[in-house]
């Protein structure tokens, strides 16, 4: 298996990304509130918004575009936004790779953390920030959409 690639991406990137988001989302996670997958499908118009002040990062393999993530710096630390990984492609150290990209970006850019919240319901991405030494730090409840959030952080 070739490895994966972790690059920047740019404004050409942008229609595979919102194609991604809307395959990684197109089948509703039981109970997820409409309104909360809707915001997470994003046109390529929307997607341009998110980029203003954000660093996102996407993973490839030969070529084929697998995952990307956002870091948004703000006071000194690294927020991440919008992880997803193609369903095809998890279970392969495709998250994995885009974190650590992240975590190395906001060290070269004197951060001193990085941070993210996550949906309560998707356990499988809190043990994969446990897994890269993220720390849950707390819990917002009826956060996103009425959903409850659990907040992580890595200090640097």
């Amino acid at each position: 298996m070739s490895p994966i690639v972790v690059e920047r991406i740019t404004h050409e990137d942008v229609p595979g990304i919102c194609t991604l988001y809307k395959k990684v989302w197109e089948f509703e996670p039981p109970g997820v509130p409409p309104e909360l997958l809707k915001s997470w499908q994003p046109t390529p118009l929307e997607f341009t918004s998110w980029m203003e002040g954000v660093t996102y990062f996407c993973a490839r393999r030969d070529g084929r575009l697998l995952g990307v993530v956002g870091c948004e710096m703000h006071h000194g630390s690294c927020r991440l936004v919008h992880l997803a990984v193609d369903a095809e492609s998890r279970r392969q150290g495709v998250a994995s790779a885009l974190v650590t990209a992240a975590v190395e970006w906001t060290r070269r850019s004197n951060g001193a953390a990085v941070w993210t919240i996550g949906l309560d319901r998707f356990a499988g991405a809190s043990a994969l920030l446990k897994r890269l030494g993220f720390s849950e730090v707390g819990r917002l409840h009826k956060h996103d959409w009425g959903e409850d959030v659990r907040l992580f952080e890595r200090v640097l």
